[in-house]
This record gives C-alpha cells, sequence and structure tokens, in this order.
C-alpha cells in the first residue's frame, strides 16, 4: 500500500507547531481492497477509512471535477490511477499541498515549502475559484497565522474577490458558515477572519450584520477610531487576548449590532442601540442555526453591556436586576464572568484604551455577591406566595446592594 501523510500534519511539523491530527492518502487502492485490509468506511462523499488500529483517516487519491455551483457541486474520481501530484492539484493552499513518504520526504510539486518560508497563503490552483468554501478557510488561515507574519497572495485575494463577484458566495449554507466561524473564533486573531472577508468583499453576503458597521460613526471622544466597525474587531481582538472561550468572543462580536440600524440623523450617537441590536442579533442567529450557550451570551451582552460600563451610576434596583437577569445570584446558571470578559472587551477595543484598567469588573462581582448573601429564610417561611416571594427576595437584595453602594462610594475608581 503507497501511503503518504498529507495536509496540514505536513504544513504545521514544517513551522514546528503541534501536530493535533494526521491524514493520510493512499494510492493505488480500491474501496474493496481498503475493506479487505480492516479499513472501516466513514467516507460520505469520497472515499475515506479509519485505520483498524490507530483509526486516523486514509483517503483514497481523488480527482474533482466541478459540476454544478456550490461546494457541493462536485464529481469525485477516485480510482486507482489517480496519482499523488493530482490529489495534491485539488487542495486550496499551496502550504496545504505537500506530502510526506514514510521515509520522510518532502513531496512538494506546487512549491508549498518556499511559501512556508515566505508567509504566503497562495492557492494551489485556478480549481480554488470552484469552492465557496475555500474563502472561509483561507479567511481561518489568516486568523491562525496572522501572528507569524502570513499574507494573502494578491493573486489569491483577486481569485476571491472573483468568486464573490460571481455569486459563488451566496451558495454557501448555514451550517458550514458556522462551522467555520466557530474554527475562526478559537484561533489566536480572530478579527484577521473578518478583516479577509472583508478584503475580499464577502463579509456583505456571509455576516451582513457585521458588515453593515463599517462606515457608521460614534463619538470621537469615547471612540478615537470612530468607525462602528473598526471598534467591533478591536474588540474581538481584545476579546481573544482576555479569553479563549469562543462564546466570550462571539458576544464581544455581536455586541454593537444595533448601531448597524440606529436612524442616520442621529449619529454619531446611537440611542437605545442596545434594544435595537436584539432583534438583529436574533435573525444573524437563526440563520446561522448559533446554539444557545453562544445566542444566550451574546444576548445578555447586547442588551447590558452599557449598564456594566456605567455601573458607578446605577441606581441599586438597577443594578440588581441587570445582576438577576445574568443569573448572578444561581451561581451554577450564572452568565457574570463570560459577561464581564466580554464588556471589559468592548471597553478596551478602542483606541487608545488597549490595557486600560476595568474597575467596573470587581465592582459588579462584589455587588452580586452582596446581593446573592442575604437571608431568604425569613421571606421563604413566610405566608407570602408565588410572585410576592420574588419581589420581597429582589427587594432585600436591592437593601444589601445599595448598602454596599453606600459603603464604596468613597473608594469609587473614575473612569
Amino acid at each position: 500500500m503507497e501511503i503518504y501523510l498529507v495536509g496540514g500534519a505536513v504544513r504545521d511539523s514544517l513551522l514546528k507547531l503541534p501536530v493535533e491530527e494526521r491524514d493520510w492518502v493512499v494510492i493505488g487502492e480500491t474501496t474493496e481492497s481498503m475493506v479487505r485490509q480492516g479499513f472501516r468506511p466513514v467516507g460520505k462523499d469520497f472515499p475515506v477509512f479509519l485505520h483498524p488500529d490507530s483509526h486516523e483517516e486514509y483517503a483514497l487519491a481523488r480527482t474533482e471535477r466541478k459540476t454544478a455551483p456550490g461546494y457541493k457541486g462536485f464529481t469525485v474520481d477516485a480510482a486507482p490511477e489517480v496519482t499523488l501530484e493530482q490529489d495534491l492539484l485539488r487542495r486550496d493552499l499551496t502550504i496545504n499541498a505537500m506530502a510526506l513518504t514514510p521515509e520522510g520526504q518532502l513531496v512538494d510539486p506546487y512549491g508549498g515549502h518556499a511559501d512556508l518560508e515566505m508567509r504566503i497563503l497562495r492557492h494551489v490552483s485556478p480549481a480554488f475559484a470552484e469552492d465557496p468554501v475555500r474563502i472561509l478557510r483561507i479567511a481561518r488561515f489568516a486568523a491562525r497565522y496572522q501572528t507569524l507574519g502570513f499574507t494573502i497572495a494578491p493573486e489569491t485575494m483577486a481569485l476571491m474577490q472573483q468568486m464573490v463577484a460571481a455569486g459563488e458566495v451566496d451558495y454557501l449554507v448555514p451550517e458550514r458558515v458556522w462551522a467555520e466561524l466557530v474554527k475562526a473564533l478559537k484561533e489566536p486573531c480572530p478579527a484577521a477572519f473578518f478583516q479577509t472577508l472583508r478584503d475580499c468583499n464577502a463579509l456583505r453576503a456571509v455576516f451582513p450584520e457585521i458588515d453593515r458597521l463599517f462606515g457608521v460613526p460614534q463619538p470621537e471622544k469615547h471612540h478615537p477610531e470612530i468607525d462602528t466597525g473598526v471598534h467591533t474587531l478591536l474588540c474581538l481582538e481584545q476579546a481573544a487576548r482576555l479569553s479563549d472561550n469562543p462564546i466570550v468572543r462571539f458576544a464581544a462580536l455581536t455586541h454593537d449590532l444595533g448601531k448597524g440600524v440606529t436612524p442616520k440623523e442621529n449619529w454619531p450617537h446611537h440611542y437605545d442601540h442596545e434594544v435595537k441590536g436584539l432583534g438583529v442579533l436574533e435573525t444573524m442567529c437563526a440563520r446561522l442555526r448559533v446554539p444557545n450557550a453562544f445566542k444566550a451570551l451574546a444576548l445578555q451582552v447586547a442588551r447590558y453591556h452599557t449598564h456594566c460600563h456605567k455601573v458607578f451610576e446605577l441606581r441599586p434596583g438597577t443594578l440588581t436586576d441587570t445582576l438577576a437577569a445574568l443569573g448572578a445570584f444561581k451561581p451554577r446558571h450564572s452568565l457574570l464572568e463570560d459577561f464581564l470578559l466580554a464588556c471589559e472587551a468592548d471597553a478596551r477595543g478602542r483606541t487608545g484604551f488597549e490595557d486600560r484598567p476595568y474597575p467596573q469588573a470587581n465592582f459588579i462581582r462584589s455587588a452580586a455577591k452582596a446581593g446573592i448573601t442575604v437571608d431568604t429564610t425569613q421571606v421563604l417561611n413566610s405566608k407570602l406566595s408565588g410572585p410576592e416571594i420574588g419581589e420581597s427576595i429582589r427587594r432585600l437584595r436591592i437593601a444589601a446592594i445599595s448598602e454596599f453602594i453606600n459603603q464604596n462610594t468613597i473608594n469609587r475608581p473614575s473612569v
């Protein structure tokens, strides 16, 4: 059996990065011969098998021919005559079109090693344009390797722009978009994913809610970067600094969607953008079929991030209700810590504010602690029922948080 290690494992080993999974390509075999040797078929659209011992993926070498629009419009040929070079030619980027022999010899027919050395993301062949998912993939690679100095080859960017102009991205299905987005949110520089999509004109089609923010001004006093789209990507950068949780990063990304729908006559102000953004966010989550955990935090950050920034000005009742909405008084279900991280990313996602302290977070944590430690025994043992119990406990928490605020007024920092 003629076997080669291919794809990301070769690329990352040459970059001296950890190799998380290994994929293999097999030359000169058939589905029947693979099964006879104990491999278990798992490929739905083309012949892929799991090794009987290692359970790593082994795929028959194949070629692909475009037969219809979109990323599923392909005819696959996995005949034994398909060569390694033909299999590598169908791949997206030169840095992913290399292989290693069992003896460790590099097979590099399309210049992938040279592009690794030059830190260039370059398409292997014009066939790149046949699959719109590759636009998302190259944007994700930009998010992964930006810290290493990688850039997109001009001819590859031009090809991506042509694909967008031809309407190829219109065939992307929500599940695939979300899958690539989640992966991008986990990368070191997730903002580069969105900047790449914007550079190739795909952002408008794939994430219209994000694209709509660019060109929308904000007050320069609070936002020296002025542009809301720029602010959004700065927030995402800060969220990546503060947390590796993609849920937090998604909330930072979407917290200001309401500024894209506020009346132009009020610009650069965005009155009630917190509430206006909720419907936009709901629509986006429905279209992309966003999981509930991502959606729940994003909605809370969109709704209450201004409360968090202005916590030193809030009335005790408003602060108490905000904490209740975040589940702060139910620790097992609380969104508070993730909420505070996203809000801190928002505060720091402004030009010149990147390293400013965010004392609001600790103030809110302490207020939540004051509210959660109130003794509710007397209320629960009273003759009150239904909503009366909840309202009585709420009043107790308001009183406790009010006392906490009064005790900390003198030491309250200026922001």
